[in-house]
C-alpha cells in the first residue's frame, strides 16, 4: 500500500459515530445539555469516557468496550506509578500538534544512583521533589525518580531502592539491563508499579517475566536499530507484556541527527502508518551526554538541556536527565507546557476585577485582557511594587492586549460592558481608568463610551509603578 492509501484505511472519527454507541438519553449527568454535545467534546479529548454515567452501566457494557476501542490513541496510554502519584505517558493521537491537541505532557526524570551515601541520596531526592517554577499561573514540577544500577550488585541495589522509596511517593524508573539486579529493586518497589528500564534482545525474557510478575510497564531498548526494536515488541507483546515504552537511543554530537531521525521515524509509522508494533511512547535520554569525554560540566548541562528540548520537540514522551540546575530545567518545564496546550485555545485567565493589596474608594483602575501571559506579567509587576489598585481584567478570548486591539477584541464597548458588569463604578468614586499604553488609541472611543476619563499607562507593565507615582491621584482630583 502507498502512504496515501494507509491515510485513506485509517478511520477518522466523528462525532456522529462517537454518539451512535453513547445512550442517547440527554439526562445531563456529564454536565452538558445533550448526548451530540458530549460526543463532540469526548471526540475533541475535552472529556473522558468515565465522564458518561449511563455508559458505566452493566447492560452498556458492549457500548463503553467499543467507545474504548473507537477512540483509542494510535500511541498507548501507559500508566507508570500507582496510587494517587501516577504519570500517563503516550496517548497520543496524531503526530503534529497543529492536527490534535497533545495529550500527557512528556514526565521528566531525574536520575540517582545506588552508589551515592544516604546523605547524597537524600538531598537529591528532596530536590527532585521541591523543584517547582510559577509560569502564567500554573507551577511547574518534575514528575519522577530514575534509580539507576551502577554498582550492578543485587543487594546494593535493593538497598537504595529501599530508601528511595521511604523518601518519596513519586513514580520510579528502575534503571539495570541485568535481571537479577531489577529482580533485587522490584522486591522494594512491587506496590509502586515502577517503570522497568529496560528489555534488549539478550535479556528479554528475563525482563518479560518480571514484568509480568510485578505487573509493571517495560522498556525496550534497541539502540540505533529501528527493526530490532519493532521485532522485540512483537516478541513481548507475544509473550503477554502489554504495557511497552521504546526508546530507539539518545545519541549526541555526531549521532544527533540519528537519534533525531529514529524518533521521528518510529512516531511517523505509528501516526501515519498505522504500525500497531510501534505504536508506543518513547523515551529520551538526555542523561546520556554525561558519558561525553567533554571536560567543561557547564559545556555538558547546556549539551542535555539542548537534547532534552529537541527531544521533547520530536516525540519523547518520557525523558531521563541528570542536571538539576534551574537553568536546565526551566527550560525543559516552560517548553513542555507550552507543548501540551490546546493550540486552539489562547491560554487565558479568568476576566473579572481583581483587587491588589488593601484597595479603596480612591485606589487607582488599571486594564488588562485575559491572555494569561500578559495576565501574570502584570500581576507580578503589581504585587513586586506592593500596589493597592484594582486590576480591570477584559474578556479578550485569550488574546494579548496589542493583538485584541488590532483584532477589534478590544474595543471601547467591550471595555464598557466589562466596567458595568463587574460593577466597577461601585468599587470607586473617581471616574479614571488606566489603559495600556499599547492600547492608547483607543482612549477617546473608551471616554466616549464610558464616560470616564483615560488615562493612558505605560506599555510595559514594569513601568506601573513609576507611573502611578507620579500620575496617581490625578490632578485634578487633587484641586
Amino acid at each position: 500500500m502507498t502512504e496515501r492509501e494507509i491515510k485513506k484505511s485509517i478511520k477518522e472519527i466523528s462525532p456522529i459515530d462517537v454518539y451512535k454507541l453513547l445512550p442517547r438519553t440527554n439526562c445531563g449527568e456529564c454536565g452538558f445539555p445533550n448526548c451530540m454535545a458530549f460526543a463532540t467534546k469526548l471526540v475533541n479529548g475535552e472529556v473522558a469516557i468515565e465522564d458518561c454515567k449511563p455508559l458505566l452501566k452493566e447492560e452498556n457494557k458492549q457500548a463503553y468496550l467499543k467507545l474504548q476501542e473507537l477512540l483509542a490513541p494510535v500511541v498507548k496510554t501507559v500508566i507508570i506509578g500507582s496510587g494517587d502519584r501516577i504519570v500517563k505517558v503516550g496517548g497520543k493521537y496524531v503526530m503534529y500538534r497543529h492536527e490534535f491537541t497533545y495529550h500527557n505532557p512528556t514526565p521528566i526524570a531525574i536520575d540517582v544512583t545506588d552508589e551515592m551515601s544516604d546523605q547524597e541520596l537524600e538531598e537529591r531526592v528532596k530536590k527532585i521533589e521541591s523543584f517547582h517554577y510559577n509560569y502564567i499561573g500554573r507551577t511547574l514540577t518534575l514528575d519522577m525518580v530514575a534509580i539507576r544500577s551502577v554498582s550492578n550488585d543485587p543487594n546494593t541495589f535493593k538497598s537504595t531502592v529501599e530508601k528511595v522509596t521511604k523518601l518519596t511517593n513519586m513514580p520510579l524508573i528502575l534503571c539495570s539491563f541485568s535481571p537479577e539486579v531489577m529482580e533485587a529493586g522490584l522486591v522494594q518497589a512491587k506496590d509502586r508499579r515502577p517503570l522497568i528500564y529496560a528489555a534488549t534482545k539478550d535479556n528479554w525474557k528475563e525482563m518479560a517475566e518480571l514484568a509480568l510478575m510485578y505487573n509493571c510497564p517495560l522498556a525496550i531498548f534497541a539502540p540505533g536499530d529501528l527493526k530490532l526494536l519493532k521485532s522485540l515488541a512483537k516478541t513481548l507483546l507475544e509473550y503477554g507484556v502489554e504495557d511497552l515504552l521504546l526508546d530507539p537511543g539518545t545519541f549526541f554530537d555526531e549521532g544527533l541527527s540519528d537519534a533525531i531521525n529514529n524518533f521521528t521515524m518510529v512516531r511517523r509509522c505509528a501516526c501515519k502508518r498505522g504500525d500497531e508494533l510501534l505504536g508506543f511512547p518513547l523515551i529520551g535520554t538526555p542523561i546520556t551526554v554525561w558519558t561525553s569525554e567533554e571536560i567543561s560540566k557547564e559545556l555538558i548541562q547546556w549539551k542535555e538541556a539542548v537534547l532534552a528540548s529537541m527531544l521533547m520537540s520530536r516525540y519523547a514522551d518520557l525523558i531521563i536527565m541528570h542536571s538539576l540546575e534551574g537553568w536546565v530545567l526551566l527550560p525543559q518545564v516552560v517548553w513542555r507546557f507550552n507543548i501540551y496546550t490546546d493550540p486552539r485555545k489562547p491560554v487565558s485567565v479568568e476576566p473579572g476585577l481583581k483587587e491588589f493589596g488593601k484597595p479603596d474608594e480612591n485606589s487607582p483602575v488599571l486594564l488588562t485582557t485575559n491572555y494569561a501571559l500578559t495576565y501574570f506579567t502584570v500581576e507580578s509587576d503589581i504585587k513586586s511594587a506592593n500596589l493597592d489598585c484594582y486590576l480591570l481584567v477584559v474578556d479578550t478570548g485569550g488574546i494579548s492586549v496589542e493583538s485584541s486591539v488590532a483584532g477589534r477584541y478590544l474595543t471601547a464597548d467591550v471595555i464598557a460592558d466589562a466596567i458595568n458588569e463587574y460593577k466597577v463604578e461601585e468599587k470607586v468614586k473617581h471616574r479614571y481608568l488606566i489603559l495600556p499604553g499599547l492600547a492608547a488609541r483607543l482612549s477617546g472611543e473608551t471616554e466616549d463610551a464610558t464616560k470616564w476619563r483615560v488615562l493612558v499607562g505605560p506599555k510595559d507593565s514594569s513601568g506601573i509603578p513609576k507611573f502611578l507615582s507620579e500620575k496617581w491621584p490625578p490632578k485634578e482630583e487633587e484641586e
